[in-house]
């Protein structure tokens, strides 16, 4: 059984005092299966987050239809395996990042005893042991995103849905974000996420689907989509100068063509971990 299935869906939004209508998601199907952490990906206003708010029962389709583990989304029990970040979330600041916790845990109706017992889990999952007391007023963006992700986690869902989780969130943020991620899958948990920037989302899903203007443009696993047809690549260390010039004439006399010889890179974001990580 799928995690989420979208099947034809279009959603159709009317102008205020104008005859005029804005189609936000066109025909739009995809299959999110359990187990797996897919990314939907597009540039903003591509309706990545009307397909959540629909997947979520907070906007009626216009057409098609949408399901969670076999039952409709319109169904209010079709969430109850859910856990949603939203990409700005709100949180009342005088609370402390326990406080917050117990709370929606107590909207939840988890039983007291389990509720303690799992907050001190999420919080220590999350990373904010030493901020478990501090009001979240004071929270940077980062730490604001951690304690709703633990948020999202606390009735220990089968679906999470995370919407721009690393959104305004420094490298080292986003690396904790997406660690957390990993973790969430090897719990065997699915993870809908979206975002319009592919870098962040690369190490962490199985599979990607590109919207823009609407509508599913390209879908598959990121090898899929990044591969390059026609080419292949070979890595070699501490190869002679003498090695490479034959390496490379073996390929001409084989009748293929030699396109470039470089060395390795690294992307900027690891320049910039390996560079400001704490010295041991």
């Amino acid at each position: 059984m799928n995690a989420v299935t979208v099947e034809n869906l279009t959603k159709v939004y009317p102008v205020p005092m104008r005859r005029q209508r804005v189609v936000a998601v066109k025909n739009l199907s995809l299959a999110v299966r359990e187990g797996e952490v897919y990314g939907l990906l597009g540039p903003n206003g591509s309706g990545k987050s009307t397909t959540l708010k629909v997947l979520l029962g907070l906007v009626t389709p216009t057409n098609g239809q949408a399901s969670i583990f076999g039952q409709d989304s319109r169904d209010y029990r079709s969430r109850t395996e859910v856990g949603f970040l939203p990409e700005n979330p709100y949180f009342y600041k005088f609370l402390t990042a326990e406080e917050t916790l117990r709370f929606y845990g107590d909207i939840c109706g988890i039983p007291a005893r389990e509720l303690t017992m799992r907050i001190g889990e999420l919080i220590n999952l999350v990373g904010l042991e030493d901020a478990r007391h501090r009001r979240v007023g004071g929270f940077s963006k980062g730490m604001l995103q951690r304690i709703g992700l633990a948020q999202a986690l606390i009735q220990n869902p089968k679906l999470v849905v995370l919407d721009e989780p690393t959104a305004g969130v420094d490298p080292v943020g986003s690396r904790q974000i997406r660690d957390l991620i990993l973790d969430l899958k090897k719990r065997g948990k699915t993870v809908l996420l979206t975002s319009h920037l592919l870098g962040q989302v690369q190490e962490v899903c199985d599979r990607v689907g590109i919207m823009a203007r609407g509508e599913m443009v390209r879908e598959g696993s990121l090898e899929e989509l990044t591969s390059i047809d026609r080419q292949t690549e070979f890595v070699v260390e501490d190869a002679s100068e003498e090695l490479r010039a034959e390496i490379e004439k073996m390929i001409r006399a084989s009748g293929a063509r030699f396109v470039a010889s470089r060395r390795p890179q690294r992307n900027l974001e690891g320049v910039f971990l390996e560079s400001t990580a704490e010295k041991k």
